[in-house]
């Protein structure tokens, strides 16, 4: 005949009688919960140490700041140590609290007796004091959390390297299947994500950050110098113009056309006339042009970045669909839409196109490109894509919404901003006041002659 009462519950019932048992299961409770948080915490303060953080460690503490840095050396191998140590203490305190129960209750606890204690009451404790203070806790005293639990978890991540393996292994199998399904994140979801995640990180990494992410959306129309912007000299031009012409430009590449620029024969690099520098306006200095690179204007900024790398050249120049010259890309301008502008000696200590008037008013350069344009005023750079046609300058988008040249002084409204053409020529727009109105204008307003 089966005993009625299973032998866990004869221990149980036994061990009801003592009160030590009592204390020191709920010390061992205690204990599980305090190892739950370390290791909860330590996840989030060894992986939001930043380089120059881990190299102070390094110097404050060499012996576990070794540590440290050779456990962020294997990043998936940490993270799955702390998984399973997480995992194994959450377990044990399930396992514990489950013969506490039993112990109080007996072995005819109700239902919603079990749910209480275990579903709401051990959930609550893991999830509050195991997960959530800790984590708070660890995220603002990181660099102390992480010397103290660096020989801990440098321990486990030797003892659970087996597991560890195994785990990463599986995890490897189903990234690898992910990849081969194609999945991807839009450039939204990105920059969602990346304002989720950098919170407390300046604004200036932030922009960084931002510029990685929007850069293979760009095309070269979108940052290159428009043909009337580029300083060229003809093939025709005798030396002493040529090197006039060099000086006032102070640009260390130049293009060099026959006839008109849209014939361009190739570049000239500055430091080719270094050695002739003394030639009387005669010398040949044609024979000193290299060969030009030339790209089409929808050409993506990434794809370009990798040609210039492949190439070793640092300047190209874009054509349209009839082989016109449409502008010039350089390298700079390519770098720029990551880490923002770069000025050299050459340059004006203030934006040649963009001036502030106050926190709503700026004047702008006609010919300021749009991804500038949005860039200086915080805006999404698709914000003017149903209206600005083919046109990538902030002129060549108010002709558009105008459908004619306007004259000074005229006000173009769309969206929330107001245009005010400052400075106009029979030919192009050439400075424009952008005052930003309150988010509540209405749609109905969105174009206004």
């Amino acid at each position: 005949m089966d005993d009625p009462y299973p032998s866990y519950l004869v221990i149980a019932q036994i061990a009801e009688l003592s009160p030590n048992y009592f204390l020191i299961n709920g010390l061992v409770l205690i204990f599980l919960l305090i190892c739950s948080a370390l290791v909860s915490g330590s996840e989030v303060a060894f992986f939001s140490l930043t380089n120059d953080e881990i190299e102070g460690l390094r110097e404050s503490n060499p012996t576990k700041g070794r540590k440290i840095s050779a456990l962020l050396a294997q990043p998936k191998t940490l993270l799955s140590t702390i998984l399973i140590l997480n995992n194994l203490i959450n377990i044990g305190i399930v396992t514990l609290t489950t013969f506490l129960t039993w112990s109080i209750f007996g072995n005819n606890a109700s239902g919603i007796v079990i749910l209480l204690v275990q579903t709401i009451g051990v959930t609550f404790a893991i999830v509050f004091f195991g997960e959530i203070v800790p984590k708070v806790y660890a995220n603002q005293a990181k660099l102390q959390f992480s010397l103290s639990m660096a020989s801990v978890l440098s321990f486990f991540t030797s003892i659970l390297k087996p597991f560890s393996y195994l785990l990463l292994g599986f995890g490897n199998l189903i990234e690898k299947r992910i990849q081969h399904k194609g999945y991807s994140l839009s450039v939204d979801e990105l920059n969602q994500a990346l304002e989720i995640t950098t919170e407390d990180t300046p604004e200036e990494e932030k922009e960084i950050l931002r510029g990685i992410v929007n850069f293979g959306t760009l095309s070269v129309k979108q940052v290159m110098k428009s043909r009337l912007e580029i300083t060229a000299v003809d093939v025709e031009m005798d030396f002493h113009e040529l090197m006039d012409r060099i000086n006032k430009s102070g640009y260390s590449r130049i293009p060099v056309y026959e006839e008109t620029i849209d014939n361009i024969l190739g570049v000239l690099y500055i430091k080719d006339l270094l050695p002739h520098i003394e030639k009387d306006e005669n010398f040949d200095w044609k024979s000193l042009t290299r060969k030009c690179f030339f790209i089409p204007e929808n050409k993506k900024v990434d794809a370009l970045l990798k040609d210039f790398q492949k190439m070793r050249v640092h300047m190209a120049i874009v054509v349209d669909e009839y082989g016109g010259t449409s502008g010039l890309v350089t390298l700079e301008d390519l770098i720029e839409e990551i880490i923002g502008e770069i000025n050299d000696e050459f340059d004006d200590a203030e934006d040649f196109f963009f001036q502030e008037i106050d926190q709503d008013t700026f004047v702008f350069e006609g010919k300021v490109s749009l991804n500038d344009f949005c860039k200086k005023l915080e805006v999404d750079s698709q914000i003017f894509d149903e209206v600005k046609g083919e046109s990538e300058s902030l002129g060549g988008l108010l002709l558009e919404i105008n459908s004619k040249l306007p004259k000074n002084g005229t006000k173009i409204n769309y969206l929330d901003f107001e245009f005010t053409v400052l400075a106009v020529d029979a030919r192009k727009i050439k400075k424009v006041k952008v005052h930003l109105k309150n988010q509540g204008t209405k749609e109905d307003d969105k174009f206004m002659d």
